[in-house]
């Protein structure tokens, strides 16, 4: 270990000690005061918040607060760690033109030293309330979650953690606002926050609390069309705003599936946590796309063809069914790790597996019990996670557990050696996880119970009420044991913390089927390249190849280990040509087939690659064939998965 100068160690117990004592000395001299911490105490008065989203041309946010005040140091928060996206993703580098005031007068403000979130401010003798105007500039390209585009000409989506400060040192439910929106004329809009007063152009809602007001995102749009669900209570409506109103056109089959998912979901859990619920569903190839959960609505970005494209339909239905869960499995039911006082406080994500992980198997389950995917197509999309998951060498040296204890990182990763880095497996090797533990359930009780009477046992209470109830890994195993005595615990560790070279295939073995490959299309493979324009040969070749007008040919992403990477393709490189030819998707299968075929006396697959601005040659020498997952029955053994994906809400509505 390196020696330190004693004038640097001088300066570090310095700076050590002013923090403990609840300031921290600026380089100039000046001081600024601790940030508070979150109290249950109540914040007086009400916040009011006024978002101007009328100049979506140029994708500015123009945002006005009053805030009721007392006199001395003030911390003001932006929102940092955001509820569902599971990070410090909140968008500060988009708030610009900051401005305080008091009475008129302008009020100066500092930066915190060491937590950029926050301004301290230090309010007047006489002042009772400041008022804060600024400028959210709504991203223009790329990023994730909020960080992507959320804003066209015709369109908009509002995250309100993006547009308001709030004071430091009180609980998020103990903060009262009062929000509102101007939009552009003509445009209709949808939210789960209830209305005050509107006008043309002008739209005040009801007071919240902050919690409330974050978990409540509002979409607007030109195009605009709402689909009820559930006319029962708790009512449900599918709310779509779209760049063109051709795109709105869901047909009645589409709509029917979205009636059975609400159906379905409640035969599932047979309770609500929600007073209404609203799908926020924007329809466009302009904005990000993901899915956001929230308790009583969801974020739902897709193309802008999600409804009029049979491919795009399949590749996608099962977004919102998965959003949907949440409000069971994510925003009523939360680990203890991810229940924050104020968004400042970092999140836990070692319980993602069952936040996520459960949420993709139940969700995926309802996919199909909805009828948006057949039984058929539901095991597809099984042996399409299956061989991925089968198919990583990074699980060699990266546990299931480390992707979630690492997800606030990892949601930020992009695709390239993703085999080998892995990414947030706690999606896909949850619902491989959770598939396990469900056909486990059902041979030990002898086909008796399943997962659905642990989501009747553990998401099924407090029936209509719109809380937070924690949980633990041990409540987890307990309430399993309840559904059926087993070490559940050893049965859950053991796969979260396996390092096996294969994936934890038993549920599919246990279900009745098992993993199989042949030179057939699968239907899920096929849509999903066709709607995400890509090419995967992940389970022959080893490359994952984009396929747009703009970037076909471009390796997205290249097996760890794979024929490709032994015969030396990165990520980021270009295929140029094959054999000669200049390159094109089919002929790059073709060329698979004929080697195939041609056996020992095939010649390797050359191919003319850019890097950059260099030119190589390089061989690829593989004869296996196009090789594409399915799963096929293992004779003589329980049909579990036919009986797992089997619509529920026929059965509960014949008793």
């Amino acid at each position: 270990m390196p020696t330190i100068p004693s004038i640097v160690l001088t300066s570090f117990v310095s700076v050590i000690a002013l923090q403990s004592s609840g300031t921290v000395q600026a380089a100039s001299g000046q001081e600024t005061a601790a940030i508070p911490t979150a109290t249950d105490t109540t914040y007086s008065g009400v916040l009011t918040l006024q978002a101007d989203l009328r100049d979506v041309g140029q994708k500015i946010f123009r945002v006005h607060e009053v805030i009721p005040v007392k006199p001395g140091a003030l911390a003001l928060l932006y929102p940092k760690w955001i509820p569902g996206e599971h990070g410090p993703t909140g968008t500060l580098d988009g708030i610009a033109g900051i401005k305080l005031t008091a009475n008129g007068q302008p009020l100066s403000w500092r930066r915190d030293l060491t937590e950029m979130y926050a301004l301290h401010v230090t309010v007047p003798d006489g002042v009772a309330q400041i008022e804060m105007d600024f400028q959210m500039l709504s991203p223009t390209t790329g990023g994730a979650f909020g960080g992507s585009v959320s804003v066209t000409e015709k369109l908009l989506d509002l995250e309100w953690n993006q547009v308001l400060f709030y004071p430091a040192g009180y609980d998020n439910r103990h903060i009262t606002f009062q929000p509102g929106v101007m939009l552009p004329e003509g445009w209709q809009y949808a939210t789960a926050l209830q209305p005050d007063s509107s006008d043309a152009t002008t739209i005040q809602f009801k007071p919240v609390d902050l919690e409330t007001l974050i978990d409540s995102p509002l979409v607007a749009g030109k195009n605009f069309r709402r689909i009820e669900l559930a006319a029962a209570a708790p009512p449900v409506h599918l709310n779509v705003v779209a760049d063109r109103p051709e795109d709105l056109a869901a047909s009645k089959a589409q709509i029917d599936n979205h009636v059975a998912l609400v159906q379905e979901a409640s035969a599932l859990f047979d309770a609500h946590h929600y007073q209404h619920y609203d799908f926020l569903l924007t329809l466009s190839d302009q904005t990000g796309h993901f899915g956001l959960e929230h308790h009583q609505s969801s974020d739902d970005r897709l193309g802008a063809d999600f409804f009029i494209n049979a491919d795009s339909y399949l590749a996608r239905a099962d977004l919102l069914p998965h959003e949907y869960v949440h409000s069971w499995n994510g925003k009523y039911r939360r680990p203890n790790g991810l229940i924050i006082a104020d968004y400042s406080e970092p999140m836990l994500g070692d319980l993602l597996w069952v936040y996520e992980g459960l949420t993709q198997y139940l969700g995926e389950v309802l996919t199909s019990r909805a009828g948006f995917w057949t039984p058929e197509q539901y095991r597809e999309h099984l042996a399409e996670v299956a061989s991925w998951m089968n198919h990583i060498p990074g699980r060699t040296w990266r546990p299931l557990q480390d992707t979630a204890d690492e997800a606030q990182i990892l949601y930020n990763d992009d695709l390239h050696w993703s085999s080998w880095r892995r990414g947030t497996d706690f999606y896909e090797e949850g619902e491989l996880l959770w598939l396990n533990v469900d056909t486990k359930l059902r041979e030990l009780s002898h086909e008796q119970k399943s997962i659905d009477d642990f989501a009747h046992l553990f998401h099924g209470t407090r029936d209509g009420a719109v809380t937070v109830v924690g949980y633990d890994f041990d409540d987890i195993v307990s309430t399993l044991n309840q559904v059926q005595r087993f070490d559940w615990a050893t049965f859950l560790r053991t796969m979260l913390t396996s390092t096996a070279a294969t994936a934890p295939l038993d549920g599919l073995t246990r279900g009745g089927w098992k993993l199989v490959y042949s030179d057939k299309e699968n239907a899920l493979v096929h849509a999903h390249g066709s709607s995400r324009k890509r090419l995967d040969l992940t389970d022959s070749l080893g490359l994952q190849i984009a396929n747009g007008d703009d970037n076909a040919g471009e390796l997205l992403d290249v097996l760890w280990q794979g024929p490709a990477f032994d015969a030396g393709l990165a990520p980021g490189m270009t295929l140029v040509a094959i054999d000669g030819d200049q390159y094109s998707a089919e002929k790059l299968k073709d060329a698979i087939t004929e080697a195939h075929a041609a056996g020992g006396n095939a010649r390797p697959i050359e191919l003319l690659v850019k890097n950059q601005t260099a030119y190589r040659t390089v061989k690829i020498d593989y004869r296996g064939g196009l090789r594409y997952p399915h799963l096929e029955r293992i004779e003589n053994t329980p049909d579990r998965l036919t009986q797992i994906v089997k619509a529920h809400r026929i059965e509960r509505n014949t008793h």
